[in-house]
């Protein structure tokens, strides 16, 4: 898909430098810069939906077979 945007001088001159200097075309250097920050901000997302998760507190129950499993690992273990 083509687009058009609209950017500062100063930012086309650094990126068009950017592009000799990693030789590659300017296509190539918009699409990884906007790749890159679009996985960014989704991992940001992904944080944002885990605070949500662990915002309010959820009553935890462990199975009484793994609770005595924990506490006898814990009897043998040398701190």
């Amino acid at each position: 898909m083509k687009t058009a945007i609209s950017i500062p001088d100063t930012e086309f001159e650094a990126a068009e430098r950017l592009a000799k200097r990693l030789r590659v075309s300017r296509s190539q250097l918009y699409r990884k810069a906007i790749t890159d920050f679009v996985a960014r901000h989704a991992e940001t997302r992904v944080t944002e939906k885990l605070n949500e998760v662990y915002a309010e507190p959820a009553e935890s129950v462990l199975d009484e077979l793994w609770q005595r499993a924990q506490a006898k690992s814990v009897q043998t273990n040398e701190w």
